[in-house]
């Protein structure tokens, strides 16, 4: 069973002292591809690092997280664009609207949300989307630019079973991780109700630890949690939905950018 963890920081300081382990961790539970979200520039040397160490089995996203949208946004979104005209990349992340921690930036992070949406269009690559606190405001943005190019993951869903059909609906697939497994959880009240088609799965390690980890550094090898919890839900077999989920993976994300297809399928 080979699975693909769609959201992990691997490159920030709560893997400073044991990356290698933790990757190792992660593949001897089968976790053997990782897909690396953008932050900010500050965070771009080390994604790089990662990459160059762990070549085949890492694929880099670019992007400004909305977090990280405050007064150099514009010097931070000509870093990202710079890097698209450079190298290439799996998509472009994670983008999208916070509104959970500050309000103060919106019309900023929209601007940045926008532009970076564009950009994706242009180079062809899908999208993975941070949304907290903000459905309303993201499907606005998105709606607006809404077009058979725009494409992507709502990462970490943990919205409604409605949000979740408006998100299929403009052509998302959702990332799933750790809150599935809380019971307070609620996705795993409805998931179920979702076409398997449209799930991924994901850690967004160092954070959101599923049971029983949880309030502890999440890592990629917790995901065979996610995916148990998620077999669950269907009331399928963790191996199947390994598989359909790794198709998805497979469907939204270009092949030859994750450098996976040969060992994977």
């Amino acid at each position: 069973m080979q699975l693909i963890d769609t959201h992990t920081h691997l490159y920030v300081d709560a893997f400073d002292t044991d990356q290698k382990e933790v990757i190792e961790r992660a593949m001897a539970v089968g976790v053997n591809y990782f897909i690396i979200p953008a932050i900010d520039s500050s965070y771009t040397k080390r994604m790089y690092a990662l990459e160059k160490r762990y070549p085949k089995h890492v694929s880099l996203m670019a992007g400004l997280h909305p977090c990280h949208v405050k007064e150099n946004m514009e010097e931070e979104l000509e870093k990202v664009f710079t890097q698209l005209n450079t190298r290439s990349f799996c998509a472009i992340g994670e983008i999208g609207i916070d509104l959970y921690w500050d309000k103060s930036f919106l019309k900023q992070q929209q601007k940045a949300f926008s532009m970076q949406i564009e950009w994706a269009k242009q180079y062809e690559l899908p999208i993975v989307i941070h949304c907290r606190e903000a459905f309303d405001q993201v499907f606005e943005v998105l709606h607006q630019h809404r077009s058979p190019e725009l494409f992507g993951v709502f990462h970490c869903f943990t919205g409604t079973l409605i949000q979740a059909k408006q998100a299929i609906d403009l052509n998302f697939k959702l990332g799933i991780g750790g809150v599935v497994t809380y019971k307070n959880g609620k996705i795993d009240k409805f998931l179920h109700e979702l076409p398997l088609e449209f799930i991924v799965l994901e850690t967004d390690s160092p954070y959101l630890s599923p049971k029983p980890h949880r309030g502890k550094r999440n890592e990629s090898s917790y995901l065979p949690l996610i995916l148990d919890k998620i077999a669950e839900c269907y009331q399928l077999s963790s191996e199947e939905v390994a598989t359909k989920t790794t198709e998805n993976v497979l469907q939204v994300f270009k092949t030859e950018n994750l450098k996976i297809k040969k060992w994977l399928i």
